[in-house]
């Protein structure tokens, strides 16, 4: 089988773990690609415009993880539709977020400055999840703040509305959002396996 290409959008700094699993194996090729050139990133450009540095129906697959919440909400449709574009036409987008709906509950339960959980950056908070993990952008790193939140229902109704014939989403139990969105030739049922393998599931 030729090798598969995985376009790792919003990669930040290089790290093999920040690859989901299911990229993590000899059959996939990773590309990062970042706004911020300090990661080393091999494509700088934003998610929401990348028509000048990477072509249409390049990639197998899209990881974006923690990076769409750093949209403003008028750039979320264009990045959307720039996903779409980029992929094959038998590909797949794999997008993690805040779930701004879980992290509305701790809010109302813990109030905004509660640790919620650790994380290998430090302590995060309610207030970090809504605009972006306060320590970063202290230290200068103004590309870390949120401009926009996402519940299942408005993360799927737009990966729709950019084009993509399924989308399954997932709430998860450590205020984590999950979408799996397939392109209109993919195959879902081996690709949901795949995941289900490595420990994520959706419903069918």
């Amino acid at each position: 089988m030729p090798a598969r290409s995985v376009l790792h959008a919003g990669c930040g700094t290089d790290s093999p773990g920040k690859l989901h699993a299911i990229f993590r194996s000899a059959g996939w090729i990773e590309t990062r690609l970042d706004i911020d050139m300090r990661v080393h990133p091999d494509i700088v450009c934003s998610i929401h415009d990348m028509s000048a540095v990477v072509e249409t129906g390049a990639f197998d697959a899209l990881w974006s993880s923690h990076n769409v919440e750093h949209l403003h909400a008028h750039e979320v449709p264009q990045a959307f539709a720039e996903f779409f574009r980029i992929l094959k036409k038998d590909g797949f987008a794999l997008i993690r977020c805040p779930d701004i709906e879980a992290v509305a509950e701790l809010v109302l339960r813990d109030g905004l400055e509660q640790t919620a959980y650790l994380s290998p950056a430090g302590p995060i908070t309610a207030l970090d999840m809504l605009y972006g993990h306060s320590a970063s952008i202290a230290r200068g790193g103004e590309s870390m703040r949120h401009h926009t939140g996402f519940t299942a229902e408005r993360l799927g109704r737009m990966l729709l509305n950019a084009g993509f014939v399924e989308v399954h989403t997932r709430r998860a139990v450590d205020y984590d959002l999950w979408a799996l969105a397939f392109m209109p030739d993919a195959a879902p049922a081996p690709v949901m396996s795949a995941l289900a393998r490595v420990g994520l599931t959706f419903e069918a």
